[in-house]
């Protein structure tokens, strides 16, 4: 369940980061062009996927450990956006994997 919240918080951030304005942006991916082209779209798609990692961080955690470590990924999530999306180093199969390995050791760990 974290797992998929952290990938929900991925996937929010990276929706709200491409409409920005003073991004570096790179159109490597499809949906790329139509977040560009769908700002107020996009805005809302970003911010439901907030809420909902929200919500699924409570249901996993308590009212305060949840809305800590909500925080502490959506932080460390943001600043690799930041860092890595102008280097292009994020890419769909980097993105799978990691989230593949972190699911097998969240299953192999509980």
């Amino acid at each position: 369940m974290i797992t998929i919240a952290s990938l929900i918080v991925f996937l929010a951030f990276y929706t709200l980061y491409y409409t920005s304005k003073r991004a570096t942006l790179s159109y490597d991916l499809g949906f790329e062009k139509w977040m560009k082209n769908n700002p107020k779209q996009t805005k809302i798609t970003g911010l439901s996927l907030l809420l909902l990692a929200y919500v699924l961080w409570l249901f996993t955690q308590s009212l305060c450990c949840g809305t800590l470590m909500f925080f502490i990924q959506l932080m460390t999530i943001g600043s690799l956006i930041v860092l890595l999306s102008p280097l292009k180093k994020i890419s769909n199969k980097a993105i799978i994997a990691l989230f593949v390995i972190v699911a097998l050791l969240e299953f192999y760990y509980n």
